[in-house]
């Protein structure tokens, strides 16, 4: 079980990769995965389709990764716009794909999905899909964390309260949205310890490797983007390779500093890109 790295006390690095979106991508997926799995990661989580879409490409992919390159999987899943049957059914294609751990998230809702299937929904927050699956399912459960909050909520406090919640409900790990300045993991680690949440935490952090990837991440994470990082951008926004490498060496720093301040756990978001992930990897392990 995932929740085994935990307890052996030891430092994991994990994976985050993204299923294909049509049946003809799939062979070329895998061969990325493969790839990926070469690197010993502790475990992969992969991300779900926008509102439930493409659920089956999620089981189908964590079942590879898990099955054939034996490597253990976390599934993502999300609640926005579902009814409890609908979460039911994902969970019978993931335990049919042999994966019984499960990242519960909210999700956000998807620009085609009506707004009777939103307002008709039976989970307000992810909090309401971990304590459902926790009282239904058999799942493992993990649950997500915002170093700089979660954008809806008024304060950091608060956002803090409603994790708890997540806590209570049943969520057995944590993994931090991206960031791109260690100083708010920092910050918000300690406020975390503070509240009681002792759960183990794994930092996530994106390699930045084209200047256009900088407005779509920054804009669908609501992560901050340090000076040091955007002057990083404006320099090489137009020299593809340049940016590449900048962006790989400005991850490697990132997680080098958190392993320096005594961060166990690092969760790596690879956009399914393995020479960029091999490089961050051997420097981080070197």
């Amino acid at each position: 079980m995932i929740q085994d790295l935990f307890r052996a006390g030891g430092q994991s690095l994990s994976f985050e990769v993204s299923p294909p979106k049509t049946e003809e991508e799939f062979e070329s997926a895998y061969g990325k995965l493969t790839q990926l799995a070469a690197l010993s990661p502790d475990f992969f989580s992969v991300t779900y389709g926008a509102g439930g879409s493409r659920s089956r490409n999620t089981a189908q992919i964590a079942s590879y990764i898990q099955n054939t390159l034996h490597v253990p999987t976390l599934a993502h899943m999300t609640c926005v716009g579902s009814k409890k049957d609908d979460i039911l059914r994902v969970v019978e294609e993931l335990k049919a794909a042999g994966i019984g751990h499960v990242l519960a998230l909210r999700g956000d809702r998807p620009s085609w999905m009506p707004e009777e299937q939103f307002l008709g929904r039976d989970f307000a927050h992810a909090s309401d899909l971990t304590r459902f699956l926790k009282e239904n399912t058999n799942l493992h459960l993990a649950g997500a964390c915002y170093p700089e909050k979660h954008y809806e909520a008024a304060s950091m406090e608060e956002d803090i309260a409603h994790l708890k919640e997540k806590v209570e409900a049943g969520a057995e790990f944590l993994i931090t949205q991206l960031f791109f300045d260690n100083n708010f993991f920092y910050r918000f680690l300690e406020k975390v310890r503070r509240a009681g949440i002792t759960l183990p935490i794994c930092a996530g952090l994106m390699p930045i490797t084209t200047a256009q990837q900088i407005g779509t991440t920054v804009h669908l994470s609501g992560s901050s983007v340090p000076k040091a990082f955007a002057d990083l951008v404006a320099v090489h926004a137009d020299d593809k390779e340049g940016m590449r490498r900048a962006g790989t060496e400005y991850a490697i720093r990132q997680i080098l500093d958190l392993k320096a301040h005594g961060v166990m756990h690092i969760h790596l978001y690879t956009m399914n890109r393995p020479r960029t992930t091999r490089e961050i990897v051997e420097a981080i392990r070197a």
